[in-house]
């Protein structure tokens, strides 16, 4: 696999906080890489900095070999880079199907009144993106009658409007139901396999993490402390010990 995204040596700093301490990764095209690590170990930041919201005070980022560093987030999204939230962002009076059409027009450069946005295009390419992801049956809902899990997917969905090349989660699974998530993380995996979309995703979930990701990396105060396969890193004890919060056992039944 080639490298799609390369960050060497990012730092950033909030005071006495380090929230990124001479990190260097590399993010490898068609991977599911996880990142996890305690609360203020800087995984968020990363995600910040790679997308445009952040400016890390030392380091390079850079995305399919061009840099990004210093790039506003819009420009960033035109690269082929798309993020999505820890608190969904959608227009919570408007239906599903508005808040994908939105996310339609905007990749394809369309900025108007929301009752411009139900084109038949942008209509026809809403709901095919929706039923892809399971939600067509709540097109017509208002967002802000959904359970957290259709949220969840419903602001990733908007996110893979824009058509990326690889796309960063801020805690997917973060409020949802325990009997949603697996098969919430299913669909979204199986929509961005058939996408060809590179993910990473920040999860505090050991159980979605040794089922979904190829690779992960463990942050701590704002360095890496592991990197590698799944199984292996989740094995490594100091890992289990300081991160996980658990001495020997399976993580799956």
């Amino acid at each position: 696999m080639s490298v799609l995204l390369s960050a060497r040596g990012l730092r950033l700093a909030f005071g006495g906080v380090r929230a990124a301490d001479g990190i260097d990764l590399d993010v490898m095209q068609g991977e599911f890489l996880a990142i996890i690590g305690p609360n203020g170990a800087g995984k968020t930041s990363f995600i910040n900095m790679t997308t445009g919201y952040l400016r890390p005070q030392a380091g390079s980022i850079a995305f399919d070999g061009q840099p990004i560093l210093g790039l506003p987030p819009r420009k960033i999204v035109r690269r082929g880079i798309a993020r999505s939230f820890q608190l969904p962002q959608l227009s919570g009076e408007h239906t599903v199907l508005e808040n994908a059409a939105l996310a339609v027009a905007a990749h394809a450069g369309f900025w108007s009144p929301w009752r411009a946005l139900l084109r038949p295009e942008y209509r026809r390419d809403a709901e095919a993106l929706l039923d892809s992801f399971g939600l067509l049956p709540l097109a017509h809902a208002r967002a802000d009658a959904l359970n957290e899990g259709a949220r969840k997917l419903t602001d990733i969905a908007m996110a893979v409007a824009l058509k990326p090349r690889l796309l960063l989660m801020d805690e997917p699974t973060s409020g949802v139901a325990a009997s949603e998530k697996m098969a919430i993380v299913e669909t979204l995996v199986r929509v961005l396999r058939q996408a060809g979309v590179t993910a990473v995703f920040v999860e505090h979930d050991m159980d979605v993490v040794a089922r979904f990701a190829d690779r992960v990396a463990v942050w701590s105060q704002g360095q890496i402390l592991a990197l590698g396969p799944a199984a292996q890193v989740l094995e490594d004890p100091e890992v289990r010990r300081e991160v996980i919060g658990i001495e020997a056992g399976p993580l799956l039944p």
